[in-house]
């Protein structure tokens, strides 16, 4: 059993039987002057106050039955002094516990605060940058978010500020794009002055299309695959696509290979259904190769379906018989052949009207085409040489 020294009337330096920890103030505690032997008091002071106790007990029962037997008077007197000291006892021991538990809380809380304080200042001098790197990350930081205002302003119109503000951030914008790609191309071509002006003239490409794409359009000349690709990563909703004839070489390329194989992760991996309309000019396209080409994208998930366009009613035969893609029923991809069914441009049309005019054409294509066992049958019918004649012819 532990017990604490009795504090002094003139120890005014802090807690009675503490002292401040080494660890916490680098100084070596200096002990206080006890008691020779404070034990001995203790016990003497709870005896004294037993005895006067007992002595009161003992007068007042001799008062109220002065003819007692005086022996059990003196017994009750001697079990009152007794339990007085033993109350003492129980007391002094709850107080000296809670001290010390008190005294252990506060240690802790002080050790805390002193490692979190270590922490802090080790914290800081680990992520001070240096002069450079953070010139760097301002310069990258003040441009991210100029292009990333640029994007959102023309996207966000929920109130009238916020479109003024946009069309400011247009204007602001459009006239600096130079200007913004020549910093980039400062702070991330640092090597030979080839590289640095290489990525000028990509930061020009993509700022400039980025800037187009605020009016819900943008467009480069021949074909961007770059474009479909991302934009098939990209899609959460549907695919709808339609192929030409003209693009019928594209089926054999590499860029084509990464494209089905991106249309396959996303059915695969986002459930996004992919449809595509293949147009004929004539029903003399209608061979194995097309059969083989049908065949092997549907058994990559993808919905096909083969349309002649002779065959075509009227008012389908007037459309558009243009290559395009139709992503989340949001954004058309569309590619623009010259006279000679040569690829010289590509587009991005974001317009709600238009988009839902390219829709309305795929789902009438779509409607109307063959699906593949019907391809099957008419193959086999132009092998067997019962030729199907042009519905034009």
């Amino acid at each position: 059993m532990s017990t604490a020294p009795s504090p002094r009337p003139d120890d005014t330096a802090g807690t009675p039987g503490t002292t401040d920890p080494p660890a916490l103030t680098g100084r070596s505690p200096t002990p206080a002057a006890a008691p020779a032997h404070p034990e001995r008091e203790l016990w003497l002071r709870r005896g004294a106050v037993g005895v006067v106790l007992g002595a009161l007990l003992w007068c007042v029962a001799a008062l109220l039955a002065p003819h007692g037997n005086p022996l059990r008077q003196f017994l009750a007197a001697l079990l009152c002094a007794a339990g007085a000291v033993a109350a003492q006892h129980v007391l002094g021991v709850d107080r000296r516990l809670a001290e010390q538990a008190r005294q252990t809380r506060e240690h802790a809380r002080q050790t805390q605060e002193e490692a979190r304080q270590l922490a802090e200042r080790a914290r800081r001098a680990e992520s001070t940058p240096a002069e450079t790197a953070a010139t760097v990350r301002e310069v990258l930081t003040r441009h991210t978010q100029d292009i990333t205002r640029l994007i959102e302003s023309r996207f966000t119109q929920e109130r009238q500020d916020a479109e003024s503000r946009a069309q400011q951030a247009l204007v602001s914008v459009d006239g600096s794009v130079p200007d913004l790609a020549d910093r980039f191309a400062e702070v991330l071509a640092p090597g030979p002055s080839i590289l640095h002006t290489f990525v000028r003239l990509e930061m020009r490409r993509v700022v400039g299309h980025l800037t187009d794409l605020t009016s819900l359009s943008a467009e480069c000349p021949g074909e961007n695959h770059d474009w479909m690709l991302s934009l098939t990563r990209a899609a959460e909703q549907s695919i709808c696509a339609t192929s030409t004839s003209v693009d019928r070489q594209f089926w054999e390329s590499e860029p084509a290979s990464r494209y089905l194989q991106g249309q396959q992760e996303a059915i695969e991996e986002r459930g996004v259904p992919v449809r595509r309309v293949f147009l004929v000019e004539s029903a003399r396209e209608l061979d194995d190769r097309l059969l083989r080409l049908c065949e092997e994208q549907e058994l990559l998930g993808i919905g096909v379906r083969v349309s002649v366009l002779p065959e075509l009613p009227p008012h389908l035969q007037r459309g558009t018989t243009n290559d395009f893609i139709v992503y989340d029923e949001a954004v058309s991809f569309e590619i623009d052949q010259d006279l000679r069914d040569v690829n010289v441009r590509t587009r991005l049309i974001a317009r709600q009207n238009h988009v839902q005019d390219r829709m309305k054409r795929f789902r009438e294509l779509w409607e109307a085409g063959m699906t593949l066992r019907e391809l099957e049958t008419r193959v086999d019918d132009e092998e067997g040489d019962t030729w199907m004649v042009d519905s034009g012819e």
